[in-house]
């Protein structure tokens, strides 16, 4: 397995906001852990809603006594999202705070992963496929057939999100499993990476690139180049 993460502040906003976290060795019981959360709040919130929810996230990792990676990850997302809502109420500079949260393990042949709010999470061969399922207005639009998917990335309310770590005791997050190939590339991202990236244009940076290190630091220039209008976080995973 190789890996490579990297968060970068954008070329537009004053504090990233965004926290990752890239681990091949063992967390608790699961093998290698991946993570990548988008924070939001004041000033002062989001760069800690985002930090507090990882850190919180992995010290129930480490504590699970579950024996299923899904059972581990959904009560470490409890845990987390209820963590930062005591955190919250510490000062009135943090209300309001929350993270989005995307999370991933391998293994044997199988991937499994958590999301809520709209990070994502790609698997990459010749083809780009989006596993997670943003939890914004824009995709319930796109469900809705109120607008074309062509057209969600530049719509103005893009980046509101409907559901968050943080926000309501009762996160609810979705789970997935799926299996990968030998050659697979997995690019786990905020959306300060697929706002400014074409899907097709990320399949074709990574497929040119020739080792992880290399391809996200060039998902992340070409971000800026397009405008890093917001904080851009790449987690990119070649298994074995």
């Amino acid at each position: 397995m190789k890996a490579y993460a990297k968060t970068d502040i954008g070329a537009k906003r004053q504090t990233n906001q965004d926290y990752i976290f890239c681990s091949m060795q063992p967390v608790g019981s699961l093998p290698n852990l991946f993570i990548v959360a988008d924070g939001m709040g004041g000033h002062k919130a989001g760069d800690l809603a985002s930090r507090y929810t990882v850190e919180k996230f992995l010290d129930s990792v480490k504590g699970s006594e579950a024996e299923n990676p899904i059972s581990i990850i959904e009560e470490a997302v409890r845990y987390a999202n209820l963590a930062l809502m005591d955190k919250a109420k510490e000062s009135i500079d943090y209300e309001g705070m929350g993270t989005t949260l995307v999370v991933a393990t391998f293994i044997d042949k199988s991937l499994y992963i958590a999301n809520v709010g709209d990070s994502r999470l790609y698997i990459v061969n010749n083809e780009i496929q989006q596993i997670t399922r943003d939890h914004s207005l824009v995709e319930e639009m796109i469900n809705l057939g109120e607008i074309d998917r062509r057209n969600a990335r530049t719509h103005e309310k893009k980046n509101i999100i409907t559901r968050a770590i943080g926000v309501d005791s009762e996160v609810v997050a979705d789970f997935f499993e799926v299996e990968y190939s030998k050659g697979d590339i997995i690019l786990m991202c905020s959306d300060g990476l697929s706002n400014m990236i074409e899907d097709e244009d990320m399949k074709m940076i990574i497929n040119e690139g020739n080792d992880v290190s290399e391809i996200a630091n060039k998902l992340i220039e070409v971000a800026n180049n397009n405008g890093g209008k917001d904080n851009i976080s790449v987690v990119l995973v070649e298994p074995d």
